[in-house]
């Protein structure tokens, strides 16, 4: 009898599917460049107008082909088991980054190459969440120096330019060194060792407390936002 897992196994791709595996592979094999309406149809197996009726246009058919690259990633850095130390959990997080894009670096030009103002691939936006949640975990600890939105730029930014830094260069002239110097100058600079005293002590608590605004319920919603805008300036 045929079950249902053996049903979806063996069931063959969808033309959505069979497109976006072969601009994949074109993708691999010749770069954005080569992810042409035409070469993709053609390897494809289908008329041009039903790669837009699918995608809407060829941004739309880049983001699936970026999200289906990126799918693996994703969930490596979404089941990220957590530490008792936030900072460390960054940390491991970064060196996935790093370490995917290096291993992927179609990929990777693809989802963070050709910046779009306003505008994120859902393959971006959703690590972008995960990025987010990492930091958060730290202002909630009391040991980010910045605000969070300051912080996760920051270590975007620095892990992106050190991943395309690494894959403009040939294997063998990397330095293995180079993105654990980079994330180490970066986490000094947005975290503490421990809640800090003083001046800094103030700022790391006022994002502590602006990191757990949306628990405390005991306040209403324009409470919260004015408070919100006061931590805002204080972390500022």
């Amino acid at each position: 009898m045929l079950t249902l897992e053996c049903y979806h196994r063996y069931m063959p791709p969808t033309t959505r599917e069979r497109i976006i595996e072969a601009a994949a592979a074109l993708l691999t094999e010749g770069g954005r460049e080569a992810v042409s309406t035409r070469a993709v149809s053609a390897a494809a197996g289908v008329q041009a107008p039903t790669i837009y009726r699918s995608f809407g246009d060829k941004h739309g058919l880049l983001d699936a082909v970026a999200s289906h690259g990126f799918s693996t990633y994703l969930r490596s850095k979404a089941t990220l088991e957590r530490s008792d130390d936030p900072v460390d959990d960054l940390r491991r997080g970064w060196d996935l980054h790093v370490a995917f894009g290096v291993g992927n670096p179609a990929y990777y030009a693809l989802i963070y190459g050709e910046p779009r103002p306003g505008a994120q691939s859902p393959a971006a936006r959703e690590a972008a969440v995960i990025l987010a949640g990492l930091v958060r975990r730290i202002a909630e600890a009391g040991r980010l120096r910045v605000s969070e939105e300051r912080a996760a730029h920051l270590v975007h930014s620095a892990g992106a330019g050190v991943t395309f830094q690494l894959n403009s260069m040939l294997p063998e002239q990397r330095d293995p060194a180079l993105s654990t110097l980079a994330r180490e100058s970066v986490i000094a600079a947005v975290t503490t060792d421990s809640p800090a005293a003083g001046q800094d002590g103030v700022a790391g608590n006022a994002i502590a407390l602006r990191a757990a605004l949306p628990q405390l319920t005991g306040l209403s919603d324009a409470e919260r936002s004015l408070l919100g805008e006061w931590l805002g300036r204080i972390t500022g």
